[in-house]
């Protein structure tokens, strides 16, 4: 059985030694993994991860809290960045009003600019999007028929009428240990109404561990296995199929993930 991860944040920070983690990734069967860009110093970063390490693959892209540092010029450098042979998607991207002090014009400015350097260089988005539910279906049904390499909504929270309609337009849903919480109705509702070739896994680790290490830090890939039984379970699959659908799907869709 092969597992990835296609959303996680990977640091020596968090996590102590970068070897011995992706040593225990491994071993844990979790084959690829991505390591999200959330700004241009964290997606080099992803870059310098993916040379060194065979499994690691990375998106660049800067994410919607970031942006008090943020200038012009970085687009140029995210687009450098996604000229690079692992690099796999533009992300994390898009909108998060969770904060009173979001600057939501900035932030759609932003998310609008990297999803025309995205078009424009044919390669899928991640996106990442909190209490903004209204605002971005508006955007992605304005731009899905543009975005052809595709988009993927990361740790998606919103509603299962919401992830329907975004269905019909061609998006792509991962979730990752939230999913796997005992309170967590609507993530399972979600997941057990959207198709499952329209799934993938993922941990956004450090953060959010699933249940059998709930507020545990750092959270790691290593939790993917337990993810993905808890999708199989919600889909009435076996851990084996769930676990192959998902490999299959994150290769159609994260293209350069088959170099």
């Amino acid at each position: 059985m092969k597992f990835i991860d296609v959303h996680c944040h990977i640091n020596e920070k968090d996590y102590g030694s970068v070897d011995g983690l992706i040593g225990r990734i491994n071993a844990a069967g979790v084959e690829k993994i991505i390591s999200a860009g959330f700004d241009v110093q964290s997606s080099e970063y992803g870059k310098s991860l993916s040379r060194k390490y065979d499994c690691v693959y990375f998106t660049a892209g800067v994410h919607p809290t970031e942006l008090k540092t943020y200038r012009v010029g970085d687009l140029e450098i995210i687009k450098s960045l996604a000229d690079c042979q692992k690099c796999v998607a533009i992300g994390e991207i898009g909108l998060d009003y969770h904060y009173p002090d979001t600057d939501k014009i900035l932030q759609r400015k932003v998310f609008l600019s990297q999803l025309e350097l995205a078009i424009k260089l044919e390669m899928p988005v991640q996106i990442h999007s909190r209490d903004c539910a209204e605002d971005m279906f508006e955007i992605l049904k304005d731009y899905a028929p543009s975005l052809t390499a595709g988009a993927m909504l990361h740790c998606y929270s919103h509603s299962v009428e919401l992830a329907s309609e975004l269905e019909k337009s061609g998006l792509y849903f991962s979730f990752g240990g939230t999913s796997t919480w005992s309170g967590s109705k609507k993530a399972k509702r979600v997941i057990k109404a959207l198709s499952a070739d329209r799934l993938m896994t993922e941990t956004d680790s450090p953060y959010l561990s699933p249940a059998s290490k709930y507020g545990a830090f750092p959270n790691t890939p290593e939790s993917i296995p337990e993810i993905a039984e808890n999708m199989a379970e919600i889909k009435g699959m076996s851990l084996e199929s769930l676990a192959d659908c998902v490999w299959n799907t994150a290769h159609s869709f994260f293209k350069k993930l088959s170099n």
